[in-house]
């Protein structure tokens, strides 16, 4: 490096080391609204995940009630109407 160069760069360093304190302070600010929105995020997700929960713990009440049964004949009820009603239809044409 010759002094010239020197000559230049000696007066730019305190410039030099304020840009890089300015950037090196915006990169920080970056980071925390990053961990802050991941944070969120993750708060959302549990959430979301205590939602779904609760809907599998209902789904499995229902499943277990004996309710359900009959549930369950009253819909292969109704099918087996649909089906019989289906046949009618097609052999009155």
């Amino acid at each position: 490096m010759d002094t010239g160069t020197l000559a230049l760069l000696i007066p730019l360093a305190p410039f030099i080391v304020g840009g890089f304190a300015i950037w090196t302070r915006h990169q920080r600010k970056l980071a925390e609204l990053q961990i802050e929105a991941t944070a969120e995020k993750a708060a959302q997700y549990a959430s979301h995940s205590r939602e779904l929960e609760e809907r599998v713990r209902v789904l499995e009440r229902i499943i277990t009630d004996g309710g359900y049964d009959t549930a369950v004949q009253i819909e292969a009820l109704r099918d087996t109407r649909e089906v019989e009603a289906a046949k009618q239809g097609t052999t009155r044409q």
